[in-house]
């Protein structure tokens, strides 16, 4: 959820946990259910949006490219899901 600018720097990468949809039986307003075709992803994925972490970039194996790619719309979702766990 970190900017592309933040993202480009070598200090944290902010990101909201996703998870196997199939672990997540129901929907709560604080998640973002997403479909693989919508992202790339190799599963739907659940992102859980009280679950917003910083990490160290070393983290990241590089690759070819991203692992995926959210749809604006689904960003503005996850946005609003922030939002509402975080009362902004």
């Amino acid at each position: 959820v970190s900017s592309d600018a933040i993202n480009r720097q070598p200090l944290v990468v902010t990101v909201v946990v996703g998870t196997d949809a199939k672990n997540v039986p129901r929907d709560y307003p604080v998640n973002v259910r997403v479909s693989a075709a919508e992202t790339g992803l190799p599963r739907d994925t659940v992102f859980l949006c009280f679950q917003i972490r910083s990490l160290d970039p070393a983290r990241f194996q590089p690759t070819s490219g991203p692992a995926g790619r959210m749809p604006a719309s689904r960003m503005t979702d996850i946005e609003s899901a922030m939002r509402l766990v975080l009362e902004l």
